[in-house]
């Protein structure tokens, strides 16, 4: 890797904690100067606005959390499913980190437009993914509205499971919240 792609990957990576932990709005550019070890100036040759590096930041989350999932038909219905929580708890389990798109979504109204586009790309590809995981479901046979249903109620449960382990129990309030789900 490059200097200057190793560079953006660590102002990335450093805007990517703080977004995950504290919020969009809680972080400058000096914060991440501060902490990747370079000049202010430095980040703005890599992003010329905290904008841009929000967007960035938000469309290689996506990529990476879809990427991990991996195509809806890989494994069976229970096995995606299961997947699909655990990526969920495995961020939160992490060093009390959020989904960090579900921190966008309770950031949109003060971000960006073009943070507010790639935030909400985030969840229309969960729920096109999750739509196909129900659908493939053998022994179900459901509506594609049906399926939608069910999507848009697991990542609510999901990010809103996280919001409320942060604000109570942590792990046991989350694994609580979705034990239903694993049933």
């Amino acid at each position: 890797m490059s200097s200057t792609a190793d560079t953006s990957t660590k102002i990335m990576d450093a805007a990517e904690g703080y977004i995950r932990t504290k919020g969009y709005n809680a972080f400058s550019f000096r914060d991440i100067a501060a902490d990747v070890g370079i000049k202010t100036a430095s980040i703005h040759y890599h992003f010329p606005s905290k904008a841009d590096l929000g967007a960035a930041v938000a469309e290689r989350y996506t990529e990476q959390f879809l990427e991990a999932l991996g195509p809806p038909d890989r494994y069976t219905f229970e096995e995606q499913i299961s997947r699909y929580i655990a990526a969920f708890r495995s961020s939160y389990s992490s060093g009390d980190q959020m989904c960090l798109c579900g921190m966008l979504g309770a950031e949109i109204s003060s971000l960006p437009e073009n943070m507010i586009v790639v935030s909400k790309v985030f969840f229309v590809k969960n729920l096109l993914w999750l739509d196909q995981v129900y659908l493939s479901k053998s022994d179900d046979n459901i509506s594609i509205e049906q399926a939608r249903q069910k999507s848009l109620r697991l990542l609510a449960l999901l990010e809103g499971g996280l919001i409320v382990a942060r604000s109570l129990d942590g792990m046991a309030t989350f694994d609580q919240l979705i034990s239903q789900e694993l049933a």
